[in-house]
C-alpha cells in the first residue's frame, strides 16, 4: 500500500484472549498501529487451541485474527515480569485494550483507573461480557451466552426447531469493532486536547448484541407483538427471504414497493402487483402468509438460475446460496481482493473490508509464535525495538 496507514503512530498493547480483543487489536493492526499482544506464559492466548484446522501448531481462526501482532508472554504472579510489563505499558502504549474476567487486571495493578491515573494520556478500554455497570457487570461470558440473552436465539430459525445460534462470533467481532470505533474517538479527543487526556472506554458483549437487536427491541416498545423465529425472512419487509425453486434456492429482497411490482411482473403474476393488500409493504406484512404461498407456488415452476437471471434483468436484488468453498472462489470475491495472504506463505484470511483511495490495507504481518518477542521487556531492548 503506497499511501501510509492512518495508525502508524500508535501503539496498542493488548492484554487479551479468544476472539473479541484480538478482533479489535487485528483492525488496530491492519489500519498501520503496531500491537504488542500480552499472553499467558504458560499457554497463551485460548484461540491458539481452537482448532482444527492448524497452521504450525496454531488454529486457522487464530492466524486470523492475530497476524501483524508481536506476541510477549507475562506470568503476572511474578513480580519482576509484573512489574515489567507495566513499565513498558506507561513508557509505550498510547491504547490499552483487555477483555480478561472483570477484576482481574486490577488484582495485578494494570487496571483501566491505575494505569490511567499514573499515564494520563493512556486509552484504556475494557471488553466485558455484560457491561461495566449492573448486577451482571462482573459476569463472564462468551458469544453464545450473548446471543441467548440478548433475545437473539428467541427470533433465529424457523418455529418447532431447536434453538440455535448465530455459528459465527457475530458479539465477539462486533464487540471488537466497537472498541476500535470507541478507541478512535477517544484517540481524536485526545489530539485535541492541550493536556492530551486520554479516556477509559468500556464495550461489551452484551451491549452489542442489544445493538444489533435494536430493530426488534424497537418494535415491540412500540407495541408490536414478541417476534416469530420465521427462517430467513423479515419481520418489517415482504418479500424478503430465500425461495425454493425448480432444483435450488435463492434470496429475493424486494425491500419497497417498487420492487414488488417489478418482481409480480418478472415472474409474471401482475394481479399480484395490483392486488390492494399486497400493494403496500405494511399490507404485505400483514398479509404475508398468502402472498408468500403464491410466490412460493411460482418460483418451485423453473430452476434457480432461470429466476437469477429473469430477476436480475429487472434489477431486483437476490442472488444464491452459496457455500463457504463457492465465495472463496466466486469472482466477485476475487475482484475485490479480499483474502490476503501472510507475508510467510503461511495463512490466508480475510483482509479489512475497507479500503482508502481504492486500495485496501495489506495483512499487517505473520503470526507471532508465543513469546516470539519476549525481548521487548528486557530494559535495555526497548527503546530500540519501540522504533522497528
Amino acid at each position: 500500500m503506497s499511501q501510509p496507514l492512518p495508525l502508524t503512530d500508535v501503539c496498542v498493547i493488548e492484554i487479551g484472549h479468544s476472539i473479541a480483543a484480538p478482533y479489535a487489536g487485528q483492525i488496530f493492526s491492519q489500519l498501520g498501529a503496531r500491537v504488542i499482544k500480552i499472553e499467558s506464559a504458560t499457554k497463551g492466548d485460548y484461540a491458539r487451541g481452537w482448532g482444527p484446522p492448524f497452521i504450525e501448531g496454531a488454529a486457522a481462526l487464530f492466524h486470523a485474527m492475530n497476524n501483524g501482532k508481536q506476541s510477549i508472554r507475562a506470568d503476572f504472579s511474578d513480580k519482576d515480569c509484573l512489574a515489567r510489563v507495566r513499565a513498558f505499558i506507561l513508557e509505550h502504549a498510547d491504547v490499552v485494550i483487555q477483555n480478561l474476567k472483570p477484576g482481574n487486571l486490577e488484582s495485578y495493578g494494570l487496571g483501566a483507573q491505575a494505569l490511567t491515573a499514573a499515564q494520563p494520556s493512556l486509552i484504556y478500554c475494557n471488553l466485558g461480557a455484560f457491561g461495566a455497570n449492573g448486577p451482571l457487570s462482573d459476569k463472564p461470558g462468551y458469544d453464545p451466552l450473548a446471543q441467548a440473552y440478548s433475545g437473539m436465539m428467541s427470533i433465529l430459525g424457523h418455529e418447532g426447531d431447536a434453538m440455535s445460534r448465530v455459528p459465527l462470533s457475530l458479539n465477539d467481532m462486533g464487540t471488537g469493532m466497537w472498541t476500535v470505533i470507541g478507541v478512535l474517538s477517544a484517540l481524536r479527543t485526545r489530539d485535541a486536547d492541550p493536556l492530551r487526556r486520554g479516556q477509559i472506554v468500556d464495550v461489551s458483549l452484551y451491549e452489542t448484541a442489544l445493538a444489533w437487536m435494536m430493530v426488534p427491541l424497537s418494535d415491540v416498545l412500540a407495541g408490536a407483538a414478541l417476534p416469530k423465529r420465521s427462517g430467513s425472512s423479515s419481520p418489517n419487509i415482504v418479500p424478503y427471504q430465500v425461495f425454493d425453486c425448480a432444483g435450488g434456492a435463492i434470496l429475493v429482497a424486494a425491500g419497497n414497493d417498487t420492487l414488488y411490482a417489478r418482481l409480480c411482473h418478472a415472474m409474471e403474476l401482475p394481479a399480484l402487483a395490483q392486488d390492494p393488500r399486497f400493494i403496500a409493504n405494511g399490507g404485505r406484512v400483514e398479509n404475508r402468509v398468502v402472498l408468500i404461498e403464491l410466490l412460493q407456488a411460482r418460483f418451485k415452476e423453473l430452476p434457480a438460475q432461470t429466476w437469477l437471471t429473469k430477476l436480475e434483468a429487472a434489477s431486483i436484488p437476490c442472488g444464491p446460496i452459496q457455500t463457504v468453498d463457492r465465495v472463496i472462489t466466486n469472482e466477485q470475491t476475487q475482484a475485490l481482493d479480499i483474502l490476503r495472504t501472510t507475508p510467510d506463505g503461511k495463512a490466508t484470511t480475510v483482509a479489512l473490508p475497507l479500503s482508502f483511495n481504492g486500495q485496501r490495507p495489506p495483512l499487517a504481518g505473520n503470526t507471532p509464535s508465543l513469546g516470539e518477542h519476549d525481548y521487548l521487556l528486557h530494559p535495555a531492548n526497548q527503546q530500540t525495538n519501540s522504533e522497528t
